[in-house]
């Protein structure tokens, strides 16, 4: 058996493999210990076809895990007591950082205190040069002092980052040596990011400090429930899944690593299925991610988490706080907002049986879209009843009837995700009309077809139980280990031999870790990128290395910023490897027969549902009773275990070979 495990901000969600069969699973999550939920729901896996348990005897099951734990620690300031040993002179690099203002105009703004505070930081004499000779050697005396002070002040983490040490790491290694025979959790910025730019190198470095004893502990507590014969691999925010020793070790890697398993699911469906340009469209609970796929993956170097770079290679996706269970309230002056604040999945929505605060599902179901009865394959009642008196009350000043209130709500979450789309499309030189949107989400399915008609998208795609589809992209993914090593030539004084001599040392490494993970030498591929920018410039573009490396950097360089010059001297900065292990993989059958009328089991009945301010008969459909080849016509909702999908008045759509739901969208 192989299963996939995507926790969530409400729903932790499971996709399985067992033999030839397919199964699905969704729990709650436990925010205040998200491994309860996995356990849980692992558990509930770990059953005989009788329901016998099988804890105690050996399965073999593999999982693949997206994790939160790093994401949370940040974000709620709940990491590791952590110390930063840099050198003598630069202790406040991580604070002073670069020029950038985020918030030019707010005249009120203070910087939040820094994860490492000031007492926590600690500076070293020792230089080396930048060729990597030894300058001033090491104060080791001092640094024997600073171990037995480290341990008075309850560090636990610590994050090491000298000048230069990507080109000679000599100094982070002594140091590394005095320290972790007592106890430190060491992370040396040589490891973490060997590329110039000590700030950002720093930044990522101390984050890779701050969360890796908690998720330590957390993948240790989950190692120690499985089942005998389990094995555990982490979903990395690069698209792939690592060993969970190097989980522990390089946590930073981990940060998104749930949104990267529905990019990767998207894109592998989509390659399947033809749709080889995508905007994936990932509407959760708490949030909502958006990316753009031409052809592949599009990775970023420039992402970061609460104010802090974060300078690793992960899946560019952009993320808004709009979701399911995004709060909806009028302020002081009468306008409507939606979110970013969630209910979560404790107390959840007002129809969730707890919640007291209206949500976009409360919305949703308010105006019929949802159908109580068949939520989560009706294995979690709704209470639809609970709703009127609150959007009595959101109403009682206003000149709003509670339908028109529950219709403004999806607007403006629909307008807030639209924005986010703008951000990876329009506002980068994309056209969202040459684009299918590729909806997933336990709420996707609701808002696809509104956002695809806002922004003139033509199609939209929705898998097979779209709302596991990051936990499905997990069992879909490689084994990716990314390296990058600083170099600085210049494009005169280096030839393609040359620069491929210069990935000699990070490709022995990259295959020697990948067979450490399991992965033979027929599955280890090695794809080689180089960081290129004219002189003079300040950032790079990633540019795939082959003997057209130049003219491709001037192709990308115009894409991207609109002109290219070809007079003007190229620097190639980094080289960076991607050494990509290709495990076994579930396979897809595509059906031979396709039907254009749906059976008639398949039609479980009408209700009245709100669309354009009108209330109009809707077809319900159950989705697995669907076939190849059948056609709706909207209005209809599509129920199904994981999602429930809206088809209004505007589209129709059919079912193609593979299962998923192609929905055509009248623009105009």
């Amino acid at each position: 058996m192989i299963i996939g495990v995507d926790t969530g901000g409400t729903f932790t969600d499971f996709v399985y493999k067992d033999g030839g069969r397919w199964g699905i699973y969704k729990v709650l999550s436990t925010p205040e210990n998200p491994a309860r939920a996995v356990l849980g729901g692992l558990n509930h896996l770990a059953r005989g076809k009788d329901g016998s348990s099988l804890k105690g005897r050996p399965t073999g099951r593999k999982i693949v895990h997206g994790s939160t734990v790093a994401t949370n620690a940040i974000l709620e300031r709940d990491g590791a007591r952590c110390a930063l040993i840099t050198n003598k002179g630069f202790e406040d690099i991580i604070e002073i950082g670069r020029q950038n203002r985020s918030r030019l105009y707010d005249l009120a703004y203070r910087k939040a205190p820094h994860i490492i505070p000031l007492e926590l930081r600690f500076g070293l004499d020792g230089r080396m040069r930048q060729t990597g000779e030894e300058l001033v050697s090491l104060d080791m005396d001092t640094a024997r002092d600073l171990g037995r002070r480290l341990k008075e002040l309850d560090v636990e983490s610590v994050a090491v980052c000298f000048l230069f040490s990507y080109v000679n790491p000599l100094h982070e290694k002594k140091i590394q040596e005095l320290l972790e025979p007592s106890g430190f959790q060491i992370s040396l910025s040589h490891e973490i990011l060997a590329e110039f730019r000590e700030f950002e190198r720093t930044s990522t470095t101390v984050i890779n400090a701050y969360v890796s004893p908690k998720m330590k502990r957390y993948i240790r507590y989950l190692i120690e429930n499985l089942v005998p014969g389990d094995t555990l691999g982490i979903m990395q925010s690069n698209g792939g899944s690592i060993s969970v020793e190097t989980a522990m070790k390089e946590s930073v890697r981990t940060i998104l690593s749930g949104p990267a398993g529905g990019a990767v699911g998207a894109y592998e469906i989509g390659k399947m299925t033809g749709h080889n340009t995508l905007i994936t469209f990932d509407m959760g609970g708490t949030s909502t991610d958006v990316s753009l796929i031409e052809n592949d993956l599009s990775l970023t170097l420039e992402s970061g988490i609460s104010g802090y770079p974060v300078k690793v290679p992960m899946i560019d996706i952009h993320t808004v706080g709009a979701g399911g269970g995004s709060i909806a309230r009028l302020d002081k002056a009468g306008a409507l907002k939606v979110g970013p604040e969630s209910a979560g999945a404790d107390p959840g929505p007002i129809c969730y049986g707890k919640g007291e605060r209206i949500t976009v599902t409360d919305a949703n179901l308010f105006l019929g879209r949802l159908v109580p009865e068949h939520f989560l394959g009706g294995k979690m009642a709704l209470k639809p009843e609970r709703l009127a008196i609150y959007f009595d009350e959101m109403v009682k000043n206003t000149q709003l009837t509670p339908q028109e209130a529950a219709e403004g709500i999806l607007d403006v979450a629909n307008a807030a995700m639209e924005r986010a789309i703008r951000v990876i499309s329009v506002e980068r030189g994309y056209d969202p009309r040459e684009f299918t949107l590729f909806s997933f989400g336990g709420a996707g399915g609701m808002h696809a077809a509104f956002l695809a008609r806002l922004l003139n998208i033509p199609k939209v795609l929705f898998p097979q139980n779209p709302g596991i589809l990051s936990a499905i992209g997990m069992l879909m993914a490689d084994v990716i280990k990314d390296y990058s090593l600083t170099v600085m030539q210049n494009q005169a004084d280096v030839t393609f031999s040359t620069l491929s001599g210069m990935f000699g040392g990070i490709e022995r490494k990259g295959t020697k870790d990948l067979r450490a993970e399991g992965i033979s030498g027929d599955g280890i591929l090695l794809e080689r990128y180089l960081d290129m920018r004219y002189q003079g410039q300040s950032y790079e573009i990633i540019v795939p290395f082959d003997r057209d490396y130049v003219e491709r950097f001037h192709d990308l360089h115009e894409k991207t910023y609109g002109y290219r010059n070809e007079d003007k001297a190229i620097e190639i900065v980094n080289i960076r490897l991607r050494a990509r292990g290709v495990p076994e993989k579930p396979e897809f059958k595509k059906s031979e027969k396709f039907k254009k009328k749906p059976p008639p089991d398949a039609f479980l009945g009408e209700r009245e549902a709100v669309f354009d301010h009108r209330r109009l008969a809707t077809k319900i459909i159950a989705r697995d009773k669907l076939q190849s080849g059948n056609r709706i016509k909207g209005p209809a909702i599509v129920v199904e275990y994981s999602s429930t999908l809206v088809i209004p008045p505007f589209a129709w759509a059919h079912v193609d070979g593979y299962g998923n739901i192609v929905m055509e969208i009248a623009t105009e």
